[in-house]
């Protein structure tokens, strides 16, 4: 989902309380209490060292007794030994290991720094596949700075950059457990939202978390948490989930731009690499209706994405989905249309990603225009409530 890039190159309320795990009251008193992400950030480690910036313990998950003291600034080298682990000459014996501060009120402001980058909050340490699995325990806010610089740049006008903190926080939210079976919540790389830790952060992100503190997006009708995809560019109208997922939503349908045919581009294929893709021989002629975005045909779509290709050969012909060129020759969107000249066969476009949700790159017009981000929001996600979560 990353935009860097591009730079570089009532009711549902408390069911959603309910999913995520709670602290004790003295915390909400304290600090405030936020839900804690698990992100996975590096697998198959034979040894990991670290060290914290406060006084921590490390135990097993399955016996807080079974514990080993962690000084503050004290370098921890933890290796695996049989079914368990060895930690300063000690084996703890289990699957799972944790790091965190003795308080748990205290974990928000918890850096560890692993394999020589720093992260906030603690780590889980998990036995898989004949090694370890590093999973960074961080509270949602304190992720958001590892990630909001990574998907919109700083510098963008605030009401941007604010839409984007409320958007990223909803989605990783909504997407807690997207990676259970591996042990974790969400992965770091932009499978899930490009997570750097501490690298990245920037005083202008943070202004921009700290001002939507909480902030998440719920639906109108069913009061549960909306999921909420975004994309770099959509380039002229975003488009409605089941034209691309399959699956319809109230939340993301189609949303007109304030400019159409933004970041085009274009890619040139040679035919006999084109022709290799598809089991139809020498390629006759491609079947594709013209480009005109906002208009729907019946290989298009809403927006003008293209829903099917038609590839016409010496020796039959072929049906090909959008969404399956884009995969099948690196495109940066469906929204395209083709053309086969002498030996090669060229794409021109517009947009970059799936189009669905918010459009980073409109976002940033809309907040250009004056709008700010709940009005933002509201555009690309229909039908929707901003609520502080917590």
């Amino acid at each position: 989902m990353s935009l860097r890039s591009i730079f570089v190159a009532g009711v549902a309320v408390v069911a959603v309380f309910a999913f995520l795990p709670f602290a004790c009251a003295a915390e909400n008193q304290k600090g405030g209490w936020q839900p804690e992400l698990r992100v996975g950030l590096f697998s198959g480690q034979k040894t990991v060292s670290f060290h914290v910036n406060k006084d921590c313990d490390l135990s097993l998950s399955s016996s807080k007794k079974s514990k080993v003291s962690v000084g503050k600034g004290e370098t921890v080298t933890v290796n695996l030994s049989g079914k368990g682990f060895q930690v300063k000459g000690k084996n703890l014996s289990g699957e799972l290991l944790e790091l965190r501060t003795p308080d748990p009120r205290d974990l928000k402001d918890l850096v560890t720094t692993v394999n020589g980058k720093q992260y906030r909050g603690g780590l889980q340490l998990l036995q898989r596949g004949g090694g370890m699995t590093v999973i960074n325990i961080v509270p949602s806010e304190q992720y958001l700075r590892g990630v909001l610089p990574e998907e919109m740049p700083p510098s963008w006008p605030k009401e941007a950059v604010k839409s984007q903190a409320v958007a990223a926080r909803t989605f990783a939210l909504k997407n807690r457990k997207r990676h259970e079976s591996e042990g974790y919540d969400l992965c770091s790389t932009t499978h899930c939202q490009l997570y750097t830790g501490m690298a990245e952060e920037d005083p202008d992100a943070d202004a921009a978390i700290k001002e939507t503190y909480g902030e998440v997006l719920f639906s109108k009708s069913g009061g549960s948490l909306i999921d909420a995809p975004f994309h770099t560019d959509s380039g002229g109208m975003t488009e409605n989930s089941e034209e691309v997922w399959g699956n319809p939503s109230p939340h993301l349908r189609a949303a007109k731009e304030l400019q159409t045919g933004t970041q085009p581009w274009s890619k040139s294929v040679p035919l006999d690499v084109f022709q290799s893709k598809f089991d139809v021989g020498s390629i006759k002629k491609i079947e594709l209706s013209p480009l005109e975005i906002g208009k729907k045909t019946k290989d298009r779509t809403t927006s003008g994405r293209v829903k099917t290709v038609c590839i016409v050969g010496s020796k039959g012909s072929k049906i090909v989905s959008g969404t399956d060129m884009r995969s099948l020759f690196g495109l940066k969107s469906t929204l395209f249309s083709m053309k086969l000249s002498g030996k090669q066969v060229t794409f021109s476009g517009f947009g970059w990603g799936h189009g669905i949700g918010m459009s980073q790159w409109g976002a940033k017009a809309f907040a250009e225009r004056g709008d700010d981000y709940k009005k933002i929001l509201a555009h690309y996600y229909q039908n929707i409530m901003i609520k502080k979560l917590y």
